[in-house]
């Protein structure tokens, strides 16, 4: 009789024990399914960052290419309209340049 409650004792120890390891293997997948949900949020909302940063990064560079043009044309409007001066200026300039870097 007690051999046969230790061989009862024994197999309700392991049907616990099954029953843990299959919980925690539930724990597990769930854990992984949440964990690669996630991952796939983050690269998402990474990706959607990226390419707002992209586009503005786009924008600045075409909106200093304007003004960078647009500054070109007005120094070669005034070039135009006042040779004189800007001969005179640019002479001015070099001279003192070149008094700076000859020491």
């Amino acid at each position: 009789m007690r051999q046969t409650i230790n061989i009862w004792r024994t197999i309700m120890a392991e049907e616990k024990q099954s029953g843990a390891s299959t919980s925690a293997q539930n724990k597990l997948e769930s854990s992984k399914t949440h964990a690669r949900r996630a991952a796939e949020d983050l690269k998402s909302a990474a990706t959607t960052m990226a390419g707002d940063y992209r586009d503005k990064a786009t924008q600045a560079w075409d909106d200093a290419k304007v003004r960078v043009r647009t500054l070109q044309e007005d120094g070669e409007d005034y070039v135009r309209e006042n040779p004189m001066k800007a001969v005179l200026t640019a002479l001015g300039i070099g001279f003192v340049l070149g008094l700076i870097f000859r020491r």
